[in-house]
């Protein structure tokens, strides 16, 4: 009896406990490096991770309250977001978006584009069961199956190299961000630089802290994250595209 009753102690303790790690496992956290503050937001393949512009009517979302407004009418919300991209003036994507399967705007040399145009530049891929960032020429080579996409630059890791245009002694400070992924493609982390740092530093992040052999800006100066996790509700001027993990609106969020 004894033993039956410890048995049903280890079998009701087990999902307790998983459930206790997964709840240790926020999607959001506080990082520094080399004495500058990040806040890092990470996602797995199997997440439910979208691409925002516009409504269903082609009202421009902006911001990620808008977002999370459509999203609750579905009884969904963001876990997390960020902006994703440069955009025109209009807030027009540069370069490629797919959205939903369907390519919205397509790929771009960068040319003109300022730092978009720091060639080489790339393409961030939402495949099923997959995440990938990619060489632009790369993908117009061979084009993956995105269900979202979105082309930034430039590249900052490539292969495990840093872009070979950033230079370490640069004096252009800026709040950025970007995203880098796992060699598999199982996992993505989304980096939001919360002190001014250079294009080099930055690319080193994902580089030396994360250890991701891929990762591409996404923007500077305008760059902003939704974490409720880290108590961020950034806001400001309109945005393009907008990166969100979406998640059912009752999930309990870590703290």
């Amino acid at each position: 009896m004894r033993l039956r009753a410890l048995a049903f102690g280890i079998c009701l303790a087990l999902p307790l406990s998983a459930a206790a790690a997964d709840a240790a496992e926020p999607d959001c956290t506080a990082q520094v490096f080399e004495g500058a503050r990040y806040s890092v937001c990470t996602a797995g393949a199997d997440d439910d991770l979208r691409l925002f512009h516009s409504d269903g009517n082609g009202r421009l979302f902006g911001g990620f309250p808008a977002v999370n407004r459509a999203l609750k009418a579905e009884g969904l919300k963001l876990a997390f977001a960020t902006n994703a991209g440069m955009y025109h003036e209009d807030r027009r994507p540069v370069g490629l978006f797919i959205e939903n399967g369907r390519e919205i705007s397509p790929a771009a040399d960068g040319g003109g584009f300022g730092n978009f145009g720091l060639t080489p530049n790339g393409v961030f891929c939402i495949e099923p069961g997959r995440l990938s960032v990619i060489e632009t020429q790369a993908y117009r080579a061979d084009p993956p199956a995105c269900t979202y996409a979105t082309q930034s630059g430039p590249m900052l890791v490539i292969d495990g190299a840093l872009h070979p245009k950033l230079l370490p002694e640069s004096d252009s400070l800026l709040l950025r961000n970007g995203v880098g992924v796992s060699e598999d493609g199982q996992r993505a982390w989304f980096a939001m630089a919360d002190d001014p740092v250079n294009f080099h530093s930055f690319a080193r992040f994902f580089r030396d802290r994360l250890g991701l052999k891929n990762a591409l800006f996404f923007d500077g100066k305008v760059s902003r994250i939704w974490a409720p996790e880290l108590n961020r509700y950034d806001s400001g001027l309109a945005l393009g595209v907008i990166l969100g993990k979406v998640v059912p609106e009752e999930a309990p969020l870590s703290n």
